[in-house]
């Protein structure tokens, strides 16, 4: 034990010797259930003010093409953060289908947290309760975890940041040396969003709680989304998930006062996390840590609210697939936007990378280093997705370059339906559906001809085929158990 304890000591005096450089540290936030459609620097329409992100995106890297790999549950957010603390792809987790394949019992000792302390970091973390990987969650030093989804400061996103203000001031007092990682997480925007008073009231929406009528119709509130549908044109296979139809103040209804109300409580939630991240980097900067910290900003995976006539995250549409991901720290190229083709699961190797630390065996994330510091633009060309939580086998996606392809399959529900869109002439995902005069009239902007589904035009046969094979591939190199039904 004496010799342990010496030997404690000594290193913690080399990693403080004079002209040695500093390990970095790392702050990373992770909200719940945002797409990057609702932050302007993605969507310069959006009137979300966010002006904290807006800054550490100035002096980082904003990455355009981030997405989380899918769900085998209708609690998305599950997988999702297995992925994110163990950096393994989705069929290789030990939870879901595929389990009994991947029992892996000593996995939560290869996982974020205990990687990092094994390196000699102090590691801390708070965050929503539940629909996560306890296993890993519990490798944290520091753990303050809580569901917060009030618009007060004892019962909202303020307690989160509280959280990890008390832990930089303990730090400080107690003179704590070691370089940190923080998991910033918080409970919103999730639903039930109930925002600050002062902030709904900036955006015009309120807590609605009547479910025999929508809210009012303030002129205040933001705009339909340029992708906004009456509702969904087919059952995508789990058209009865909680999210689609049981979220508070909103249930079924998809009128324009319900999603416009909606996707003003995310906004007040969201701009209260900004906030939040505020006074953490601003705590950071007075004790002379942050241009040694990393900071990384995520969502565990997007979210609908009304696009495409959905609400919740059960589905593969970019604003639903895709995740908000900026980056800012030593060794960060500034200003810069780059495709990245990142999934979430490659955070691991990431931050393991940024630290000069060797990731775990179990790992199967790539490092995003390379495109974070410049020097490259992507770290795949092929970016893959799965949806099976309802109806199987279920939903499927991949995309390479311009080029975007949908699959979804239920024989019980007798669905078949394939999707294919060019990304760059149709950001938006645009349907057939949008062309109607009953719903192009409600959006900003009028869809243009080849803002459509071309799946079913001739002259983009040998596209599809080809999108068709590549999801094929991806499906078989990723041990996906439904490749033989798509």
């Amino acid at each position: 034990m004496h010799l342990l304890l010496f030997i404690c000591v000594i290193l913690s005096v080399v990693r403080l010797c004079p002209g040695q450089e500093r390990r970095p540290n790392f702050l990373l936030i992770v909200v719940d259930d945002q797409s990057p459609q609702d932050l302007q620097l993605y969507n310069p329409a959006s009137p979300l003010r966010t002006p904290n992100l807006d800054r550490l995106a100035a002096r980082g890297t904003l990455l355009q093409n981030a997405v989380h790999m899918g769900s085998f549950s209708g609690a998305v957010c599950t997988p999702s953060r297995h992925m994110l603390m163990c950096g393994r792809t989705l069929w290789h987790l030990p939870i879901g289908p595929l389990a009994a394949q991947n029992p892996l019992p000593g996995l939560p000792r290869q996982t974020l947290a205990a990687v990092f302390n094994d390196a000699g970091y102090a590691t801390m973390r708070t965050c929503k309760q539940g629909n996560s990987y306890e296993g890993a969650n519990r490798q944290f030093t520091v753990r303050r975890d809580a569901t917060k989804r009030e618009g007060t400061e004892e019962g909202g996103s303020a307690w989160h940041a509280q959280q990890v203000l008390d832990y930089l001031s303990h730090r400080h007092a107690e003179k704590d040396v070691r370089p940190f990682l923080i998991w910033f997480g918080f409970s919103h925007p999730h639903d039930t969003r109930n925002g600050t008073p002062e902030l709904l009231d900036h955006y015009g929406a309120v807590n609605h709680t009547d479910m025999t009528n929508p809210p009012p119709l303030n002129p205040a509130l933001p705009a339909l989304p340029p992708n906004y549908l009456p509702q969904h044109p087919f059952n995508n296979s789990h058209a009865d998930v909680r999210d689609e139809v049981a979220v508070s103040g909103v249930w079924k209804r998809r009128d324009p006062a319900t999603v416009r109300n909606e996707l003003g409580r995310e906004f007040a939630c969201s701009e209260n996390i900004d906030q939040q991240i505020g006074k953490v980097l601003q705590r950071l900067q007075e004790l002379g840590e942050l241009d040694n910290t990393v900071v990384i900003y995520t969502a565990d995976h997007g979210m609908s609210i009304g696009r495409h006539g959905l609400m919740g995250k059960q589905n593969l549409y970019q604003h639903t697939w895709q995740v908000p991901f900026i980056a800012a720290g030593p060794g960060i190229a500034a200003g810069r936007r780059a495709a990245g083709n990142v999934y979430l699961l490659d955070l691991l190797a990431t931050v393991c990378d940024f630290a000069g630390i060797q990731p775990p065996e179990t790992n199967e994330g790539i490092s995003m280093k390379p495109v974070l510091t410049g020097r490259t633009e992507i770290i795949r060309d092929v970016l893959y997705g799965a949806y099976s939580g309802g109806a199987a086998p279920g939903i499927r996606c991949v995309s390479r370059g311009d080029w975007k392809l949908i699959v979804y399959k239920a024989p019980q529900l007798n669905l078949n339906q394939v999707q294919l869109f060019n990304l760059q002439q149709n950001p938006h995902e645009l349907l057939p559906q949008h062309h109607a005069e009953a719903v192009s009239r409600q959006l900003s902007a009028a869809p243009a001809p080849l803002q459509t589904n071309l799946a079913d035009q001739p002259q983009y046969a040998a596209q599809l085929q080809q999108m068709r094979q590549l999801l094929k591939s991806e499906m078989q190199r990723l041990d996906d158990p439904a490749v033989s039904e798509f």
